[in-house]
């Protein structure tokens, strides 16, 4: 979680956005990124720093997060 001002940034909502999940991405300053829920847009957002955001996406393509189907 971060402490960064995100009040007046650009989101921008993931092209694989449904009703039920939509995360969305905001290019900060100095090359932070901020990660937020949509549905929770008072909460902090998750701010990375560049080498964070890489390693995340990373993560993201290789599935590293995707939940387990039952």
């Amino acid at each position: 979680m971060s402490d960064y001002d995100v009040s007046n940034v650009v989101w921008k909502t993931s092209r694989a956005c449904n009703n039920s999940a939509c995360v969305q991405v905001a290019y900060l300053p100095g090359g932070m990124v901020a990660l937020r829920d949509s549905k929770h847009v008072t909460k902090p957002a998750h701010v990375f720093d560049h080498e964070e955001w890489a390693a995340f996406i990373t993560g993201v393509k290789a599935g590293e997060f995707d939940v387990p189907v039952s």
